[in-house]
């Protein structure tokens, strides 16, 4: 029996976010704390089985209540059936011809749920990965993100943009460009793969990201609102949209120079624009805030529960894990996650292929 294995870390917008669903530009990185597994088995016809994320059973009324509010009543299942779907549809329509085989696609994930570190793009962009390895086909890389996006925004329904996808595909960190009239025309932006390669040191940045396991939101729910006045050309939010962009391309220009302290402040400036135009949780602030107080710089990794920036020595981040601690959060110095992690995690992986 054949099977395959593919695997998607987690990722924390650095620079840029939300810009990324506006036509502006970011910054993002994975990092290998986190992930989705994902195995795909020969199998006599299509199954999708269900994952930690598909609960169905519960302890209490009171759980199945919590659960059904903070995550909905779809879970990663509908992320596998959509890919799959536009996967199919993309051989169909490029003349590509595949093997007559079926599969059992079954999946692991240990991302904290909810919390703006890119679960379910995860999941996208593993199943993705997976089928691509299964059936022999290679879609160019570009293409890849937009794909996934397509599973989650258009057959799903999830407000969403690009950023996630394209981090999780390429690895490390990057600095994408979504000029409009680019993306669309092709569908995808400009991606220049910063590390590795780039000539930035992740070691020496001193990054950190720390997250409250409780602080789970529907990031879509924020978002809706300011696409909306996006779409309708609200000054405030076009200006802020330009303005998170100029401080994704800044913080290339300093990430490459390696400028520590131009980046502490860009990280800041970028959670500062965000809380003018977005209806930010207290306790979302408040965790920017506390991190800030240690002497970090802080935004969101996401849309809220999450937090990144720059920490500058081991008695800082000491400070950082004790304060943001006495708020319920878990703070974890990131090692940025790169193909050959990728590929060594699967050999490693106790889904070992056949």
């Amino acid at each position: 029996m054949d099977v395959v294995e593919a695997r998607s870390f987690a990722r924390a917008g650095f620079l840029g976010n939300p810009s990324d669903g506006y036509f502006g530009k970011t910054v993002s990185f994975t990092f290998t704390e986190f992930f989705v597994d994902l195995k795909l088995a020969e199998s006599s016809r299509l199954r999708f089985v269900p994952g930690e994320v598909d609960d169905a059973t519960f302890s209490s009324p009171e759980a199945l209540v919590r659960d059904l509010r903070l995550y909905g009543y779809y879970g990663g299942i509908r992320m596998l059936k959509a890919v799959s779907k536009l996967f199919f549809e993309y051989c169909m329509d490029h003349g590509i011809d595949l093997p007559k085989r079926n599969f059992t696609a079954e999946y692991k994930i240990n991302i904290p749920r909810l919390v703006g570190l890119s679960g379910s793009s995860a999941i996208c962009s593993a199943m993705l990965k997976a089928l691509m390895k299964f059936y022999g086909v290679e879609i160019p890389l570009e293409e890849c993100p937009t794909i996934c996006l397509e599973a989650e925004r258009d057959e799903l329904g999830i407000a969403c943009g690009l950023q996630d996808r394209v981090i999780q595909m390429y690895n490390g960190m990057v600095y994408m460009d979504f000029e409009r009239s680019l993306v669309e025309k092709t569908g995808h932006g400009r991606y220049e793969r910063l590390f590795p390669g780039g000539g930035v040191d992740p070691d020496r940045l001193g990054l950190y990201i720390a997250y409250d396991p409780a602080r789970a939101e529907e990031s879509g729910k924020a978002h809706k609102k300011v696409k909306r006045l996006f779409e309708q050309k609200n000054s405030d939010v076009v200006s802020a949209m330009k303005d998170f962009a100029s401080i994704a391309e800044a913080g290339r220009s300093a990430l490459l120079k390696g400028d520590t302290a131009e980046l502490g402040r860009l990280v800041n400036a970028n959670f500062d624009l965000r809380d003018r135009i977005f209806n930010v949780a207290e306790e979302n602030r408040r965790m920017v805030m506390t991190a800030r107080a240690a002497g970090a710089s802080a935004k969101f990794a996401g849309s809220g529960g999450a937090i990144t920036g720059l920490c500058e020595d081991g008695e800082m981040f000491d400070r950082l894990v004790a304060k943001l601690g006495e708020t319920g959060c878990r703070v974890i110095r990131p090692k940025i996650a790169t193909a050959a992690d990728e590929q060594a995690a699967l050999a490693a992986s106790g889904w070992r292929n056949s």
